[in-house]
Order: C-alpha cells, then structure tokens, then sequence
C-alpha cells in the first residue's frame, strides 16, 4: 500500500501563571491553533490525494475529536478543505488518533457515503515502543478491511490487534489507559508510603514486582526515581507519556462511561487527580509524576 507520510501535530502552549485563564478559554484557543495547523496539513494531503489508489493513513494527534472531523471533512463552509473530498473511492482511511468512539464512528459514516473504509487504530507503546518498533495498534474494523490495513500498520508497529467494528480500537485504548492511570496512582501511593516508612525504595520495588503488587506501572515504569535507571522518574520526568495526554485519555474514558451510565468511581477520582497536576503546571511532564502531588513535592 502506499502511505501518505503521517501528520503529526502536537502543540504546546505556554500561559503565564500571572494570567490565568479558565479551562473552556484555554480548551478553545487550543482548537483553534490545532485546526489553523491541521488545514494547513489536510491541504497537502488533500493535493496528494488524487494520486493515490490503494491506500491513505490519516494520523492526527489532537486534543479534541473536532479537530480530526476538521481534517477529513473541512468545514461547514468549506468541505473543500477536508481530505474526505478529493480521496478517490475505495482508499481505505487509518486515523491513529485517539478519540472517542462515537466521533470515529461516526466519520467512518462519512467516509462510507462516499466509498472509503475507514479503520480506527490508536497506538500504545509510548516513545519507546516508537524507537524500538514495538508500537500496539489496536485496530477497529471490520474484517475485510482489518486484512487490508494491517500491512501497513507492521510496518510501524509489533503487535497489531483486530479489537471488533469500527470504533472498538478507540473503546481498547481508553480502557487501557484507563487502567494504567490507575494503577499508576497505586503504585506512587505505595511507593511513597513505603519511603515515608522507611523502606529503600529499591527493596520495596523488587519485592512488589516478584508478588501480587506487580504491574507494568511498577516494575517497568516504576514513578519512584532512581528504581528503574531507563524510567522517566529518574530524569526528572522528561520524555514518556505527558500528564495532559493521561488527562485528556480519562476524560475521553468518563465521557464514554456516562453515556452508557458504567460508574467509574477510581476513573473518575484519577482524572481529577491529573487535573489537579496539569493545573498546577505540570501538564508537559511524564504521568508518572504524579508520585509528586501525593508527596506534596514540586518537579526539581
């Protein structure tokens, strides 16, 4: 297949804490720089896209569903922008964003009106999984489609997994995240209530990773610095996973929960915890530095 080169586009915004601004505020400026970048982006590919005829990756990196509906359909007032209106019936459309399922399910409705398969394949692996080639995509499509897409995604990624119809690989990867954000919360508590005990931090890792403790948040993502020297924890939380994408991964998992009222009460609790983080600052750090708000400490 061939593959337009991925668009990837991650902005950070930087306010003064003198100038606060409230949440919804900052959220709008945000979508608003994201889409400016994201046309310029969907109209490359949408010059490109008369060229190809065996296949197109649309990977958007957004904060909002709004923005990956932008670059494949435009705008209301200009369709024309989006790349859903030069793609040749029969390309088959990957979006690697993560969203939530209703948004992909519903453009994969677009998409068919006019002839294109679309699949959803969020990713899981973080920066490391990218260097090594390790990525999981949790793929949602249907089988036909799975078959012909799945080429392409192994040349990204190791393990790439058929989750169900179209929007289950977005279910797959909000409900992974969602564990993993708590577990991560588990393991910073014991980890600090161990140190505050006067435990070595390093004694108390080894024996929770070699009993029931153990989990991916402890024995390969440990937040305690200095336990695992490859660990964001001991350089100073830099690179991994940042604090504002676990955020945005909880509210997409809460908003999924209420619409098919499944209680969350640790999911929940975990969002505002990162909430709290992000607030504070901290929103471009590795999750893992969440150990930091329960131990009251600020980033060195």
């Amino acid at each position: 297949l061939m593959v337009i080169p991925t668009v990837l586009i991650r902005l950070r915004l930087m306010l003064p804490t003198e100038h606060p601004r409230s949440r919804e505020s900052l959220d709008g400026f945000m979508i608003g720089a994201l889409a400016a970048l994201c046309f310029s982006a969907a109209a490359t590919l949408t010059r490109l896209a008369p060229q190809v005829t065996t296949g197109l990756i649309a990977h958007v990196r957004p904060i909002k569903g709004l923005v990956v509906e932008a670059v494949l359909c435009g705008t209301p007032e200009d369709p024309s922008r989006g790349v859903l209106s030069s793609v040749p019936r029969g390309v088959p459309l990957i979006d690697c964003s993560t969203i939530d399922p209703a948004t992909v399910q519903r453009l994969a409705q677009l998409a068919a009106a006019q002839g294109n398969p679309l699949a959803d394949a969020p990713v899981s692996g973080g920066t490391g999984g990218a260097a090594a080639g390790t990525l999981t995509f949790m793929v949602g499509a249907t089988p036909e489609l799975f078959a012909q897409v799945q080429p392409v995604l192994q040349g990204m990624g190791q393990n790439i997994v058929h989750c169900g119809a179209t929007g289950t690989g977005q279910v797959a990867k909000i409900c992974n995240n969602l564990l993993l954000a708590i577990s991560m919360i588990g393991v910073a508590e014991a980890m600090s209530l161990g140190a505050a005990l006067g435990i070595d931090p390093q004694v108390l890792a080894g024996i929770v990773n070699t009993s029931s403790g153990r989990c991916w948040s402890a024995d390969t993502y440990n937040p305690y610095p200095g336990v695992l020297p490859n660990a964001p924890a001991s350089r100073g939380y830099s690179g991994g996973f940042g604090v504002d994408l676990m955020r945005k991964d909880l509210g997409l998992a809460n908003d999924a929960a209420r619409q098919v009222h499944q209680p969350l009460p640790l999911g929940a609790q975990a969002l505002q915890l990162y909430e709290l983080w992000s607030r504070q600052g901290h929103g471009q750090l590795d999750f893992s530095s969440i150990i930091l708000l329960l131990q009251g400490q600020r980033p060195a």
